[in-house]
């Protein structure tokens, strides 16, 4: 389901420095006018995309994920990185559609949380209220080969 994983997360992944399993990974919706779907070498902190456009509608907020898991596919000779779908409850229109999610490894703050993965949705959501739910595909949110 990733469409970008970042240079920044595959170095500090073998690095061991980001423990998809163990860390508190998040996920924040993000609007139309980011650049997060098109930067990757060089940002190594969510901060330093030259604009991230984070939804600004009432009632969101970033989410931790839950369920994280981490097996191993022989079948497909990789390793899949997974969590429990995430909810936004009631979450009102923003100013621009919401083309993805950006998955990320939260420490403090933007300044020194490292993004992971760029997650494009297969349609740009218009929240409207409803609930909004990421459903994470089935082989998982990253798949590493």
């Amino acid at each position: 389901m990733a469409s970008v994983i970042y240079n920044e997360a595959k170095r500090a992944i073998a690095a061991g420095e980001i423990d998809l399993g163990g860390d508190d990974i998040r996920v924040a919706l993000l609007m139309a006018n980011t650049t997060a779907d098109t930067e990757n070498d060089g940002i190594t902190t969510v901060d330093g995309f030259a604009t991230l456009d984070e939804c600004d509608s009432a009632g969101y907020a970033r989410q931790a994920l839950a369920g994280e898991a981490v097996n191993k596919d022989d079948a497909n000779d990789r390793a899949e990185f997974d969590a429990d779908d995430v909810t936004w409850t009631a979450l009102a229109a923003c100013t621009r559609t919401v083309p993805g999610a950006l998955v990320y490894k939260h420490v403090t703050d933007d300044t020194d949380s490292v993004p992971i993965a760029w997650v494009e949705f297969p349609v740009a959501i218009t929240p409207d209220g409803s609930d909004f739910t990421i459903q994470w595909n089935a082989e998982g949110i990253l798949q590493l080969s």
